[in-house]
């Protein structure tokens, strides 16, 4: 989960990304969040066929980490931020920890009611373990992308799909 110092480098890297323009407020554009949704799916479909056929754990990882992106980028537009075209992906990535975590652990803490006090606390621990997978996966995808021995690859590969699962189901839940 994203520690202080990781939260204080995110808003301090988000102010910063407004000011040079790679993150702009945006009004929601209904028909770029689906097409995003839609790139997010096809994404997730690909990683679990490329998984269960046993083609390449490098393009389950790549695919698994594309379908967080996409969901991260439609969550971002729909509360009105537009990533721009310069490294895209840290962008979005502090971009969630400044203006997602907080929607996310309300999200979460909705599910639990019954439970709030424990609730509050696993929404916590749960956003923000949510948002480091995605940081740990943009990470991982570059180093596997560009690094990895093809052993190594299958054992992570699957660690990456069920990732962008929850990721992406949690995600789905702030579009709605």
């Amino acid at each position: 989960m994203p520690d202080t110092r990781r939260i204080k480098e995110a808003e301090k890297n988000v102010k910063s990304y407004v000011e040079d323009g790679l993150l702009k407020k945006a009004i929601p554009n209904k028909q770029v969040i689906d097409i995003f949704v839609r790139n997010a799916k096809e994404s997730l479909r690909v990683a679990e066929e490329v998984q269960q056929k046993n083609i390449s754990p490098l393009w389950v990882i790549v695919c698994s980490y594309y379908a967080m992106f996409y969901y991260a980028n439609a969550v971002l537009l729909k509360f009105g931020h537009k990533v721009g075209e310069k490294i895209v992906h840290k962008v979005t990535s502090d971009a969630l920890i400044v203006y997602v975590r907080g929607k996310l652990k309300a999200s979460l803490i909705e599910e639990y009611e019954k439970t709030k006090e424990e609730a509050l606390n696993l929404a916590g621990i749960k956003a923000d373990t949510l948002l480091e997978s995605f940081d740990f996966e943009r990470n991982k995808r570059s180093i596997i992308q560009y690094q990895t021995l093809d052993d190594e690859k299958q054992s992570k590969a699957q660690t990456s799909l069920q990732r962008a699962k929850e990721f992406t189901r949690e995600m789905e839940k702030l579009l709605t």
